[in-house]
């Protein structure tokens, strides 16, 4: 409950609507198949990230689930219901683009009002519920300004009120502080699962950024070429993910072959040797892909570690990071306590308790 007045208090959570199930999603584009059979329940009231690379199909799975796309196979069902072949405005959801998409010539009161003008709501509810959404993002200030006079936080603020004020049951959000600088991101971070919070709709969030849904999402949804790749909590993706390239999108940039020399886990990477708890299940003489973190690769004294050669460092405030090569080309990237000049040597111990371990058919 938003209270616009101690004695009007006005109501922002959402009208109907439950359980989302997306069930065998197909969308294709010519012969090309953008979504591949997407299997996904999303409870009410869940904040769920779809998250993945530029092409895997995450803003398409949203704009189907809004009915800017239409299928070319599978359903969208709300309670059990098949929505999919309604039109956007027949299922209530509301939209925050990238863009901001809100109308230059109106009001910031106007453009949050719009979705309720045009579905013909009485003016005087009009002005709470307005009110009400301006309050929950903190513009009921900049209510008669235009969005032009507003900065670019501000217009995306406006334009999740114009999303919420319809009182929607779900809230799609395609990369909506992508245009925003990396303060302003943080900044809005908060805001945005503030919101979720406060008028309780589902979220489903499209974004590219790793952080971004680790510190917003219930549950992360990584997708790869038009499939879900894994579901899970933020913890379970951050701390296991279940194959080479979500692995890869999780910050495990460094993936280095190597092969099992024995049962206790000791894998042979590089000319050199570690003793890796997460190849313990493997059999001796398998090849593997290991994934590695950069804070979890450290330059060592002395020999041990992996034989490089460092080609880039770079200082980000409490520590070094930098990329370096070893002998049959591969790239690693790696943390240090201080500048190591390019070209130069290094040796590279790996934290082996936090070293993921692949097999070809998991890679």
């Amino acid at each position: 409950m938003i209270a616009h007045s101690a004695n009007n208090p006005v109501q922002l959570s959402p009208v109907g609507g439950g359980r989302l199930e997306l069930v065998d999603l197909q969308r294709e584009f010519g012969t090309y198949k953008v979504l591949d059979g997407i299997d996904l329940t999303v409870e009410r009231g869940e904040f769920i990230a779809l998250l993945g690379p530029s092409g895997c199909g995450k803003s398409t799975a949203l704009n189907c689930i809004a009915g800017l796309l239409p299928l070319t196979g599978g359903e969208i069902r709300v309670d059990g219901r098949a929505i999919h072949e309604l039109q956007p405005e027949q299922r209530g959801f509301g939209m925050v683009f990238q863009s901001y998409a809100l109308f230059p010539h109106m009001t910031i009161r106007k453009n949050v009002a719009f979705g309720l003008t045009m579905r013909g709501v009485p003016h005087a509810e009009i002005a709470e519920r307005v009110d009400a959404a301006l309050d929950l993002v903190r513009l009921k200030s900049q209510a008669d300004k235009l969005p032009g006079q507003l900065s670019g936080g501000q217009q995306q603020r406006v334009a999740i009120a114009r999303a919420i004020v319809i009182r929607p049951s779900l809230v799609l959000m395609d990369e909506p502080l992508s245009n925003l600088d990396a303060k302003l991101r943080l900044e809005m971070r908060a805001e945005i699962r503030a919101i979720h919070q406060a008028i309780g709709s589902t979220t489903i969030y499209v974004t590219h950024d790793q952080d971004e849904a680790l510190s917003l999402a219930d549950r992360i949804v990584v997708m790869s070429r038009g499939v879900i790749r894994q579901v899970g909590t933020p913890e379970e993706l951050y701390e296991r993910p279940v194959a080479v390239d979500v692995a890869d999108f999780m910050g495990f940039r460094t993936r280095i072959t190597g092969r099992v020399t024995d049962n206790a886990g000791t894998v042979e990477i590089a000319g050199a040797r570690f003793a890796l708890p997460a190849a313990r299940e493997h059999a001796p003489g398998t090849p593997v892909t290991i994934s590695v973190r950069p804070e979890d690769l450290q330059t060592m004294e002395g020999a041990g570690g992996l034989a490089a050669t460092v080609r880039t460092i770079e200082y980000r405030g409490r520590a070094w990071f930098g990329s370096a090569m070893l002998a049959d080309g591969t790239i690693v990237y790696f943390q240090a306590d201080s500048a190591y000049p390019v070209g130069a040597a290094a040796s590279i111990g790996i934290d082996a308790a936090r070293t993921l371990v692949f097999t070809g058919e998991s890679a």
